[in-house]
């Protein structure tokens, strides 16, 4: 009976020296280090983290920050587009090294990816057109009003714990389509980050944002749970280029103003 119990014991030793072995040879940044290219997800439509503008390019806040860190690691960039639902599946799935994205590390999320640092803390706002007799956020929470969001996103929890009362419609698409159905009159209001509802001010000058914002929080970039050495690379990375002003000049351009609007216009979207 001791030499069998010794026998398994050496077996469960093994196995667990085995999944080690595995686990340890298991390194993504190898991996891309090799392969030569670093395979990030992006968002299709949006802006101003991720779009395509009226000439063909691909650009956006993260699309410049993940061009940066492909050029300092010395490999290609290869991005792939998902709408917003497909990018956290990309990511579990292999398909994508990680993905860059304004996610919100919200802890449903954080049980099935790893968060980085935020690159940013960001308010949410709600969005109207002028003609409609809002002035503050609340204005267009009362019963009997509609509010868009992404489809997805997690400014579905902030309407339902801020804006009980309203009525909440999901739109696939991203932010674009948010904006668009409020334009169209399906809703009374929209709900989206502050530097995207900044950019579709321009785009639609009968909208105004409303005073105030439900929410704040932090955005992050975003990997496979068991990717470590991966995480600590970026989180390494983002302090890197806050300490050099990149971070800083990125955030600037494509967050706090809206000159990407005017100099990168996104391909409008589709009626």
């Amino acid at each position: 009976m001791n030499k069998i119990t010794k026998l398994f014991g050496l077996g469960v030793c093994a196995l667990g020296l085995s999944v080690l072995s595995q686990s340890a040879s298991a390194d993504v940044v190898k991996d891309i280090v090799k392969r030569g290219e670093l395979r990030v997800a992006v968002q299709t439509q949006g802006p101003p983290i991720s779009y395509v503008d009226t000439k063909g390019n691909r650009t956006g806040f993260a699309v410049e920050l993940v061009a940066m860190m492909a050029k300092d690691i010395g490999v290609k960039l290869k991005l792939l587009d998902y709408d917003w639902k497909g990018l956290i599946p990309a990511v579990t799935s292999g398909k994508a090294d990680f993905l860059a994205a304004d996610m919100t590390p919200k802890a449903t999320r954080a049980l099935v990816l790893n968060f980085t640092l935020p690159y940013m803390y960001s308010r949410n706002v709600i969005y109207a057109k002028k003609s409609k007799p809002f002035t503050k956020w609340q204005d267009a929470c009362v019963k009997g009003m509609s509010v868009a969001v992404t489809q997805g996103s997690s400014n579905i929890a902030v309407l339902k714990a801020k804006c009980p009362l309203a009525t909440i419609k999901e739109f696939a698409g991203g932010g674009p389509a948010v904006a668009q159905a409020v334009a169209a009159d399906r809703v009374d209001a929209g709900i989206n980050d502050e530097a995207s509802a900044k950019g579709y001010m321009i785009e639609y000058p009968e909208f105004h944002i409303l005073e105030g914002a439900p929410d704040r929080g932090p955005l992050s970039f975003a990997t496979r749970p068991e990717e470590t050495h991966l995480i600590r690379w970026m989180d390494n990375y983002l302090l890197l280029i806050k300490a050099d002003g990149r971070l800083d000049k990125l955030k600037d351009y494509w967050m706090f103003s809206t000159k990407w609007k005017e100099e990168k216009t996104p391909v409008p979207k589709k009626k």
